[in-house]
């Protein structure tokens, strides 16, 4: 008989729970991806209404990944997790009655990522401090696939609902899972499975805290969360219009494609930690090679004009820059466990994450229009090639200089 030991059965708990939870994160937070060919070509919205709710919201998530996250480090993930996944639900929900406003409806979907953000810093920190290294990552991998079928998921309800009733089926979902968080993480806390306190910062004996994470390459990791973020994101939003517009299928064929497609990226962690595990955990080695096979993938997107070899190519692509997003949240960001700032680090690289995202977001909207899709796969070529410049180990050829000289 197979036995679990404590530890894990621990982390079985911990990790279930936040992968549920982000689960619904990524249903909602992908649901604007998913029903905007449906809402530029039945509901008469125009690419540039959709870009401003997606850069607007990429704005808010990211600014409140930045408090958040450092909230997180200080409030009881208990309560930032429910109020985030309830208040989250109620703007999403407002937000279908009020899109013939726009400046209303953008300020409110803009609320929505805000209390979205509220739910990855204090949700890394609690795996961080509860469970050992290695199931930490094995729980980050939970929620990080829950990240990525998230995606699937939202474009599965896109193509049976309209546009408007995916957002309230949102909500209601993000509803049910603030009140379970709250009862479990309850539960959790009073059954001793969840403790807080137990790592100090290392900022009031190390000289502050940016001098702690710089030692621990925050500023590199910092390209990377950016250089991720942008495809992660704001390529893997666009990709249901460029299938639709670049290569001209109907909105309904593009959402199945699309559809299709997110199940494949979903498989994206798993794939990482694979490779990563067959490179001896070589986590810089690992985001190298992503680097590296996402620019020759896009660069093959610009080039392969055939539909299916076109769409094949950019999923590589989305995939590649996804595995190396895996190895900054999976592996990178639990390892600051004894820093004492799992959340406020974590929120901070989001930040940058999603700031980038958003800045590049509108610029992409603009860019179809005026250099075109074909260009534009040259421009994501390009952002990848800089993140294999960012990725070379800088310290180990260093080192090897040292001890050489």
């Amino acid at each position: 008989m197979f036995k679990i030991s404590e530890k894990a059965r621990l982390a079985i708990y911990i990790g279930s729970l936040c992968s549920v939870s982000y689960l619904a994160v990524y249903f909602a937070r992908n649901i604007l991806g998913a029903v905007s060919p449906q809402m530029i070509e039945v509901g008469g919205f125009s690419e540039s209404y959709i870009g401003k709710l997606e850069s607007t919201y990429l704005i808010c998530y990211a600014l409140g990944q930045l408090i958040n996250g450092a909230l997180g480090d200080k409030i009881k993930a208990r309560y930032m997790i429910s109020l985030g996944l309830l208040c989250a639900g109620v703007t999403n929900f407002i937000f279908t009655y009020i899109t013939g406003i726009p400046f209303a409806s953008i300020a409110v979907y803009g609320f929505t990522g805000y209390f979205l953000s509220m739910i990855y810093g204090p949700m890394t920190k609690v795996v961080a401090e509860n469970t050992e290294p290695v199931y930490a990552t094995r729980c980050s991998i939970g929620y990080t696939f829950a990240s990525f079928i998230g995606t699937p998921l939202a474009g599965v309800a896109a193509t049976h609902l309209a546009w408007n009733n995916v957002f309230k089926l949102s909500s209601v979902i993000l509803a049910v899972m603030a009140t379970l968080c709250f009862s479990v993480f309850l539960f959790f806390e009073r059954k001793g499975i969840i403790k807080y306190g137990q790592y100090k910062s290392e900022k009031s004996r190390s000289g502050g805290s940016i001098k702690v994470l710089i030692k621990h390459r925050i500023i590199k990791f910092s390209f990377i969360a950016m250089l991720t973020g942008i495809v992660r994101t704001t390529v893997t939003f666009w990709f249901p219009t460029y299938i639709s517009q670049y290569l001209d299928f109907p909105h309904d064929k593009a959402t199945t494609i699309y559809t299709v497609a997110s199940f494949i990226i979903s498989t994206t962690t798993f794939i990482a930690i694979f490779i990563y595990e067959r490179l001896k955990r070589n986590m810089d080695l690992t985001i190298l090679i992503m680097f590296s096979s996402s620019t020759i993938f896009f660069t093959a997107v610009y080039f392969l004009k055939i539909p299916v070899l076109n769409i094949i190519f950019m999923v590589l692509a989305i995939m590649s820059a996804g595995a190396a997003s895996t190895m900054l949240y999976s592996r990178y960001c639990p390892s600051l466990r004894d820093t004492g700032m799992v959340s406020g680090a974590t929120g901070f690289l989001d930040f940058l994450s999603y700031a980038a995202a958003s800045a590049t977001s509108t610029l992409f909207a603009e860019a179809v229009t005026t250099i075109g899709w074909g260009n534009l796969i040259l421009v994501w070529a390009g952002l990848m090639f800089v993140g294999i410049i960012v990725a070379l180990p800088y310290r180990s050829f260093l080192k090897k200089a040292e001890s050489e000289s």
